[in-house]
């Protein structure tokens, strides 16, 4: 699959390559790299629970958290780190894919500042998570289990981690098969559900 004008990857293409397990990634060399891992790290959203110390923090009221309200800043705060594999291609054409209405944010607030968030893709009954970032500690997780609660309330059936690392194994995360994420993923995409 090849990218776009200046890099850009089609808003078609991307939803293309996820509809098969596919996604990209910028590489030390400056390239774009598609990744299809085997095995595959996913959450099981019927699992996901934060332990006693996030509710009490989730409930205290400290983060608000919100949908869709600040997508742009958001994987621009995602990208703002040494190590990325997020860079100006990949802001633009997922900015182009939340204009479309397939990539979503959520966000954190303290007040009215945005401390934290995580952004990704949604396709039927699907959710490919793309990237956290944190500028107060916690505010990613809270974001991420905003999203989970979400999900779950919307009816999906499949949370895309990509590649399994101490954090994501931390948070719950599991390692499955290509050959069983390609079958949940199908499952997935038939459902009629939206984010």
């Amino acid at each position: 699959m090849s990218g776009g004008e200046g890099g850009t990857i089609p808003v078609g293409t991307l939803l293309a390559a996820y509809a098969r397990g596919m996604f990209p990634m910028c590489h030390e060399d400056g390239e774009l790299y598609w990744h299809d891992p085997d095995p595959r790290a996913i959450f099981p959203l019927d699992k996901l629970m934060p332990n006693a110390r996030l509710r009490r923090l989730m409930r205290s009221g400290r983060f608000s958290c919100t949908r869709n309200m600040a997508f742009s800043e958001v994987i621009r705060a995602c990208a703002d780190r040494e190590e990325t594999w997020v860079d100006a291609r990949i802001i633009n054409s997922y900015c182009a894919l939340h204009r479309a209405g397939y990539a979503h944010s959520v966000e954190s607030w303290v007040d009215q500042e945005l401390v934290g968030g995580l952004y990704g893709v949604a396709i039927g009954g699907a959710f490919f998570a793309e990237s956290m970032f944190n500028r107060a500690s916690s505010a990613g997780i809270v974001a991420f289990h905003s999203l989970v609660e979400h999900l779950n309330k919307r009816g999906f059936v499949l949370l895309d981690t990509q590649y399994i690392n101490d954090f994501t194994a931390r948070m719950g995360a599991l390692e499955v098969s290509r050959k069983e994420f390609r079958r949940t993923l199908s499952h997935a995409l038939a459902l009629p559900i939206k984010f």
